[in-house]
């Protein structure tokens, strides 16, 4: 097997733990009331990654299409729910005709665009008029890790945002929204707490993109590595990510 599968299978296990926890559950359910819609409607899930919560669209009675630029990613959601619609695009150029859902969702995305105004207007051109349009993601600048060397931890996040093509996306999704002409615009606060060992190569992959970009020394790497993994293997490891929930309806 390749690095490159092997780093999409351990991605792929580290979100399926994430997103079974009883905090990502609610969190979920909460974006999918958000959606306000009727039984039936369409709703597009952007960067539907594994295809989870597309799935759960389409129990709730929703027509829902998942997309995502990743192939694997579309392969795996294919293979784990045949009978739903999935397909491969960008959130710049989403493969639906104007108008086509009334409802458009994106967790964990802005983030990594560059240009998320250009990314609303496409939302908007596939949004049929008064479509509703929740977008949800962590602060990547944010980040809370208990750790010995707050010092260090502090670098390493920082370091590890800058790495981010729009690390600071979810604190702007208010003005976002307001600059792309939705109405009623809102936003909701959430904190996503990890515990679990599971999560710990999140914490390791941080650390070494802090150490590849020259924030930190391979020496500091490995000391702060080894620290939470010993918090890990004891249970003492602690992450929480502040998460920011924004909705709107198109006019």
């Amino acid at each position: 097997m390749s690095k490159n599968n092997d780093s999409m299978e351990s991605l792929i296990r580290m979100l399926d733990v994430a997103d079974a926890l009883p905090g990502a559950v609610a969190l979920r359910a909460r974006s999918y009331d958000l959606l306000t819609l009727p039984d039936g409607a369409a709703v597009v899930d952007v960067g539907c990654g594994a295809g989870r919560a597309v799935d759960e669209l389409v129990e709730r009675g929703m027509r829902a299409i998942g997309v995502d630029v990743s192939e694997k990613m579309i392969a795996v959601a294919r293979h784990r729910w045949p009978q739903t619609d999935f397909r491969i695009g960008d959130a710049f150029d989403l493969p639906l005709e104007d108008g086509e859902v009334a409802g458009y969702r994106a967790d964990k995305v802005y983030h990594e665009l560059a240009d998320a105004a250009k990314a609303l207007e496409e939302a908007k051109r596939v949004l049929a008029p008064g479509g509703r349009i929740v977008l949800i993601g962590q602060d990547w600048d944010t980040f809370i890790i208990d750790s010995d060397d707050p010092a260090l931890t502090r670098t390493i996040v920082h370091a590890r945002a800058d790495m981010t093509p729009n690390p600071r996306a979810a604190r702007r999704y208010r003005n976002l929204l307001l600059d792309a002409g939705f109405e009623d615009v809102h936003v909701e606060a959430h904190v996503g707490v990890f515990t679990d060992a599971a999560m710990l190569p999140m914490l390791t992959g941080i650390a070494e993109g802090a150490r590849a970009a020259g924030a930190i020394t391979p020496g500091q790497e490995a000391a702060w590595v080894t620290e939470q993994t010993d918090r890990a293997e004891s249970g003492r490891m602690f992450l929480a990510l502040p998460i920011f929930v924004a909705f709107a309806s198109r006019e």
